[in-house]
């Protein structure tokens, strides 16, 4: 697998595949999970997986239970999760912000995908088409 054939996935993504009321974007989030779990093309971080565990427990109009997250942890996030909280990281993604204008978090996103050698990051919380650390910015749903 070539370094540009790796994406990293927001935490977006993951939320909109409960969401019915956005059917379009529902469909196509399921589809770049899918594709990621079966080329084992996609990548995220521990921050994917802290923030939609929270929105799946605490937002979602029928939050998930305790084993629904287990076994979407299991099945979906952990095959994904590879990149994990480090100093360097925490120090690019403050370049990142501060090159940028993003929010901390945002520039963490990028700086773990950057890390991970993705060249693309799925997200609707960006500015689709812009290119960050060798990261371009891509919105699904657009």
């Amino acid at each position: 697998m070539s370094a540009d054939a790796r994406f990293f996935l927001d935490t977006n993504v993951f939320v909109y595949t409960f969401d019915a009321s956005a059917p379009a974007k529902r469909t196509a989030a399921i589809r770049l999970i899918e594709r990621a779990l079966a080329e084992r093309s996609g990548v995220i971080s521990t921050q994917v997986v802290q923030e939609f565990l929270n929105v799946a427990t605490r937002k979602f109009r029928v939050p998930l239970r305790h084993a629904d997250c287990i076994r979407y942890l299991d099945e979906v996030l952990s095959p994904l999760c590879e990149v994990f909280p480090s100093m360097g990281l925490y120090r690019a993604a403050l370049g990142i912000q501060s090159e940028t204008g993003y929010g901390y978090y945002d520039s963490l996103v990028l700086a773990a995908a950057a890390e991970a050698g993705c060249s693309v990051l799925y997200s609707e919380d960006l500015q689709d088409g812009r290119c960050v650390a060798g990261v371009t910015v891509r919105n699904p749903f657009a």
